[in-house]
């Protein structure tokens, strides 16, 4: 049977193609076991035991680079839990003697990964962002392989690092949806259609320019708008809307939520979409062919999404507004010469096509099998 370990966390943005890959694997050996490490109190805990998989939890945490009192103190716990990392890690491997360690970045990959190339087991590390990471970094130089969702991460990794381009894997439920399907769903004509988001937590500044965009064009413009204002937004985002004159439940044309949990069809059956660039929103922005106006998140380490952002711009896919640069004025602006020249807003969709990788899952299993142990053949 083959066993396979798993690490990576922190954000969805790590643990999604943890699991994505976890799903390759299990196509091809159902009979494969998996264990997913990370930290007892994050993200990935509460994911995965919602999941078949098991969990073995090991306390890490990330560096604050910022230096303040607070992020002094957490980078003494930090410091920490390093110390005891290296053994807990040992533990993890030797108790479950996997056949392969795949880690997906951020801090909860490192001590996993690196104890299991110390301990002569295949490791390979797929990197989701456009900037590599400072784990993927320090963790490149010893692990087998490295996987990237695109060519441009590999400038900046170190010219001996083993590399391959496979994509990011996307979630499943993408494509299965035609645009005409969507929109009937939702109820939306053929008008338009505007999807606009900050991720599940909202993002201040996309929701505040979202509340002008909305109040500019309803009434005024055939545009049907779906928006998802996060937990950010929670008691703002509607009271402002309301103070515009504007009344979601009362207009067939949007479609405002906190949490968008129809993602798949939402994305389906829209023409513009406005959000961050996250590693994995952008593979399927790529996926379905969807033109967008990416405003990355100032606030993430390396500033990662800019470069993410970044691939798909110089590529004529997308638009992207700096937070610091974005006003109401400027993304009504940005929205209206889209929707004045459809052309413009179709040739973004397309070029967002091409760069999509459509054979991401078999690229990544080949790579996996190349390191399998052969008696798990």
């Amino acid at each position: 049977m083959l066993k396979v370990l798993l690490a990576g966390g922190g954000t969805a943005g790590h643990l999604n193609p943890a699991l994505a890959i976890a799903e390759i694997i299990k196509a091809r050996h159902p009979d494969a076991e998996f264990l997913f490490a990370g930290t007892p109190n994050g993200l990935e805990a509460k994911l995965i035991a919602k999941t078949e998989y098991k969990f073995a939890p090991i306390k890490v945490a990330g560096f604050q680079r910022t230096l303040t009192l607070e992020n002094i103190g957490r980078n003494f716990k930090a410091a920490a839990y390093l110390l005891s990392a290296g053994r807990r890690a040992k533990q993890i491997i030797r108790d479950f003697s996997p056949d392969i360690a795949i880690g997906t970045g951020g801090y909860v990959s490192g001590p996993i990964m690196l104890k299991a190339a110390q301990m002569g087991i295949p490791t390979i590390i797929l990197e989701p962002d456009a900037f590599p990471g400072m784990t993927t970094k320090l963790l490149s130089k010893h692990v087998d392989m490295v996987m990237l969702t695109s060519e441009y991460a590999a400038k900046f990794l170190d010219k001996s690092v083993k590399y391959t381009v496979t994509g990011l894997p996307v979630r499943k439920g993408i494509m299965e949806k035609s645009k005409k399907e969507a929109r009937r769903e939702l109820g939306f004509d053929d008008s338009m259609c505007i999807l606009s988001f900050g991720g599940s937590l909202g993002a201040g500044m996309i929701n505040e320019t979202a509340v002008d965009l909305i109040a500019w064009h309803s009434g005024k413009k055939n545009i049907n708008h779906i928006h998802g204002y996060g937990g950010m937004g929670r008691d703002t985002f509607l009271p402002a809307l309301k103070a515009k004159g504007i009344d979601p439940s009362k207009n067939p044309r949007l479609r405002i939520s906190e949490y968008i949990d129809n993602m798949d069809t939402c994305m389906a059956a829209a023409d513009l979409v406005i959000c961050r660039s996250g590693a994995n929103t952008l593979s399927e922005l790529q996926t379905m062919g969807r033109g967008s106006i990416l405003i990355p998140s100032p606030i993430v380490a390396g500033n990662h999404q800019y470069h993410n952002a970044m691939v798909l711009a110089n590529a004529g896919a997308a638009i992207v507004i700096e937070q610091k640069d974005l006003t109401s004025e400027l993304l009504i602006q940005k929205v209206n010469e889209l929707y004045e020249n459809r052309e413009k807003l179709q040739k973004l969709s397309e070029n967002a096509a091409k760069l999509a990788i459509r054979d991401t899952p078999e690229r990544i299993y080949a790579i996996i099998e190349k390191f399998i142990k052969k008696e798990t053949k």
